[in-house]
């Protein structure tokens, strides 16, 4: 049984979404964390280190960040086909992919919401918007996914984005069409249905 610990409307929602595509048997742990308005606080139930989101646990061993999740639980779940494994191909592309997300793609969107992005030594580090967007769209021409013609958890990471900020993404029909095909997938709407906590009575 896997186990993730998720807070509602955060970047956990798009790990319950690879869990659904995955089709992997999990339940959710729902806690708490501090939001951006001033609400909430670090939960004591949550094992993550620093009580953020997400984090995963699988008999016992804790697996944080993002795109550590989705390699753990894509090698986990070999059968959804949408974490390719060595020896194939699109291996390579799939961890680069997921290692730009995470040291460039959210580093840029995050700097860029601060304003901090005319620093030359960040844009010389990091690159900037324009930048990521061209190789992203150089994808989505040979797409129609990430990957190409097939789906994985490279777009769960990108669409997520696209879904919550659209304008951290290139303003191009490519993008808007990636984005419409994402959204009509039956995996995102049962991780929608489940992304916050059950009422009760």
């Amino acid at each position: 049984m896997l186990t993730l610990f998720h807070a509602p409307q955060s970047r956990s929602t798009r790990l319950i979404w690879l869990l659904e595509e995955a089709g992997a048997d999990y339940a959710i742990e729902y806690v708490t964390i501090p939001r951006m308005d001033g609400s909430g606080g670090p939960d004591p139930r949550n094992p993550h280190p620093d009580k953020k989101v997400p984090a995963l646990v699988h008999d016992g061993a804790l697996v944080t960040e993002s795109v550590a999740i989705m390699q753990y639980v894509t090698d986990l779940h070999p059968q959804a086909g949408i974490g390719p494994l060595p020896g194939d191909p699109l291996r390579g592309p799939y961890l680069t992919w997921l290692a730009y997300y995470a040291g460039v793609v959210e580093p840029v969107v995050t700097l860029g919401f601060l304003g901090l992005l005319d620093n030359p030594g960040l844009h010389r580090a990091f690159r900037g918007k324009e930048d990521y967007n061209q190789r992203i769209l150089g994808a989505l021409a040979a797409g129609p996914y990430m990957l190409g013609e097939r789906f994985s958890a490279v777009d769960v990471l990108l669409a997520s984005m696209g879904h919550w900020i659209r304008d951290a993404l290139a303003d191009d029909p490519l993008v808007d069409d990636y984005l419409k095909r994402c959204s009509e997938r039956p995996a995102l709407a049962a991780a929608m249905a489940r992304d916050a906590e059950p009422a009760t009575t």
